[in-house]
C-alpha cells in the first residue's frame, strides 16, 4: 500500500494481492484518521458481497469468483467501541457488462486500486441500534 498525504485528503494506492478491507483499516490506524469518507476506482478479485435483509436483521452473502471492475467503491471510516470499521458498498461489472452491487466484506487487488480518503477532524464513532440490528453512525 502506498499513501500520500495532501492538504485535506489522502491518496492511497493499494498493489496487487491486497485485501481491501484490512488494508483501510490499517491505513486509518497508521495515520490515526478518526473518521472519514472515501471512494475508489479498480479492480477486485474474489469478493463477498453482502445484501442486509432489515427483516431477518441478517447480511446473505455471496461470493464472486474471478476479477471484476468497481465502476463504485465508496464508504466511510469510522469506531465501534475500540475497533476501526471500514464499511464498504460497491458496484462492480464482469466481462459481460453485467453489474452487481452490496456491502463488501473482502476482496483482493489483483492489479490496482485508487482510493480518496477525506479525513475528519473528529472521531465518526457507531453504536448499537437495537431496531435494526446494525452498528450505526452515532449521531
Amino acid at each position: 500500500m502506498k499513501i500520500s498525504k495532501r492538504e485535506t485528503y489522502y491518496v492511497v494506492r493499494l498493489q496487487k494481492g491486497e485485501e481491501i478491507i484490512t488494508s483501510l483499516q490499517k491505513a486509518a490506524k497508521t495515520k490515526k484518521i478518526k473518521g472519514a469518507f472515501f471512494f475508489g476506482l479498480g479492480v477486485g478479485k474474489d469478493l463477498v458481497l453482502g445484501y442486509f435483509n432489515a427483516h431477518k436483521k441478517t447480511y446473505i452473502k455471496k461470493v464472486f469468483e474471478g476479477e471484476y471492475e468497481f465502476t463504485n467503491l465508496t464508504g466511510n471510516i469510522s469506531k465501534f467501541k475500540d475497533e476501526i470499521v471500514v464499511h464498504c458498498h460497491v458496484t462492480i461489472t464482469n466481462s459481460d457488462f453485467n453489474a452487481f452491487g452490496g456491502h463488501l466484506f473482502q476482496a483482493i487487488v489483483p492489479v490496482t486500486l485508487e482510493i480518496i480518503i477525506l479525513p475528519f477532524n473528529k472521531f465518526l464513532k457507531r453504536k448499537k441500534d437495537k431496531d435494526t440490528g446494525l452498528n450505526l453512525i452515532n449521531l
